[in-house]
């Protein structure tokens, strides 16, 4: 009797909790989503990550935005330290360049040591370039290497720590030659060159477009050569060793679920397909593209080595 009476029992509750209705499981995205850019608004990534964030909305119906942080190269990556204590949810995502996976883990910033992010991919490479006024006594690195061994050469970078002025420090030391000094602009552009404050400067092409005709585009810096300049060499020709570049991908905690991840690397990878990112590269020589995943986590893997090398070299 017992025994019937637990199993009339137990069905009841089985039937009782059938008829309950379920929990509905949101489904992503559900409210508002934050793309960190740790730099001020107008650069390339910038324009970019916005269009991605424009496409989001339009395909997902949730506002999509660009939040703007400071100290995006060198550290100390507030904007990375933001995404890393976000949840990891896919709501907060990071529109890093290189040096945050690469260098942040290893200047002490607890938050981003271990590296806390993963790839969903790159999209951009800046076209940085070695740039020298157009009256300048050298066509070439290799011209400039001659000069600067019994000239003084001033160098404008836009900072120490970022891998562009370490791969222009390193090419240098590679070629046998010093810069007589050094220092770091807020902005390095035509009039830069013009007024005479510098006289080789580490910058990116859009910011000498204007002034192109006026300037020698010594080299470039990345594994491909720059569309509006294809007659120049990069550094990675000239100097195998220092084949790297300044890229910019789009990052989100680790645990960040699989679904999550595939609904926004299909807006991102769209995006750079479109006609407006084809225009912009077009317009400014950067490289768009959509690189995935597993092949960034490859490349970060290569500039880790290549930057430890530079940075091996530069002691």
């Amino acid at each position: 009797m017992k025994l019937l009476t637990s199993t009339i029992l137990a069905a009841g509750v089985a039937a009782a909790a059938l008829a309950l209705p379920t929990a509905s499981v949101a489904e992503y995205p559900e409210k508002p989503v934050s793309f960190v850019v740790p730099w001020p608004p107008g650069d390339l990534e910038d324009v970019l990550t916005r269009m991605i964030a424009e496409d989001f909305q339009a395909k997902y119906g949730v506002a999509a935005a660009v939040v703007n942080k400071p100290g995006g190269g060198g550290g100390p990556f507030p904007g990375a330290i933001e995404v890393a204590n976000a949840p990891a949810d896919g709501y907060t995502i990071g529109s890093f360049i290189v040096a945050i996976p690469v260098v942040g883990p290893n200047i002490g910033i607890p938050e981003l040591a271990p590296n806390p992010f993963e790839p969903l991919g790159a999209f951009l490479t800046y076209p940085f370039v070695i740039v020298a006024s157009s009256d300048a006594p050298y066509d070439d690195m290799q011209g400039l290497a001659e000069h600067a061994k019994s000239n003084d050469v001033v160098l404008g970078h836009f900072g120490g720590p970022l891998i562009p002025t370490k791969v222009t420090m390193a090419l240098a030391k590679e070629m046998n030659f010093t810069y007589a000094s050094d220092a770091a602009f807020d902005m390095l552009d035509c009039n830069s060159i013009a007024s005479g404050d510098v006289d080789v400067m580490n910058t990116t092409l859009q910011l000498v477009l204007p002034c192109i005709d006026d300037v020698k585009i010594l080299a470039s810096i990345g594994g491909s050569r720059i569309s509006l300049t294809p007659d120049t060499p990069t550094v990675g020709e000239i100097a195998p060793d220092l084949n790297i570049a300044l890229w910019n991908g789009l990052f989100v905690h680790k645990d960040t679920p699989a679904d999550v991840r595939e609904k926004i690397i299909a807006v991102a990878q769209k995006t750079m397909a479109s006609e407006r990112a084809m225009k912009l590269a077009a317009e400014t020589g950067a490289l768009v593209y959509w690189q995935s995943a597993e092949d960034t986590n490859a490349q970060i893997e290569a500039d880790s080595a290549t930057l430890g090398a530079i940075n091996a070299a530069l002691e």
